[in-house]
């Protein structure tokens, strides 16, 4: 008989993380360890539908077979688009050294 896959499942919130070590039977998909690990009922607010999965980092999907040793995250969805952060950055950035060039001049 093959050996179990150990394998964790790891939620991370804004002051701790909850990480779930698991024995699961080779073949077992990325869902079937979400699902065994019990953080959907521990954190209602987690949606598979809108909340990404990945395994070490790297974006997967829910039926992706695991390996020994892997490590499942299951990610919050952004505050803020990144891009968009940037972008209000840059800006502020421009404002900021027209304001110090009109400074020197005086």
């Amino acid at each position: 008989m093959p050996e179990p896959l150990t394998i964790e499942v790891i939620y991370a919130l804004p002051t701790k993380q909850q990480l779930i070590s698991l024995k699961l039977p080779p073949g077992s998909t990325v869902r079937q360890a979400i699902d065994a690990s019990g953080l959907l009922l521990k954190h209602p607010e987690i949606d598979l539908s809108k909340n990404r999965i990945g395994v070490f980092a790297k974006l997967t999907k829910p039926d992706a077979l695991l390996r020994d040793h892997d490590r499942v995250e299951i990610y919050r969805p952004l505050i803020a688009d990144p891009k968009e952060v940037r972008k209000q950055r840059a800006a502020a950035g421009k404002v900021m050294k027209k304001g110090a060039g009109d400074n020197e001049a005086e």
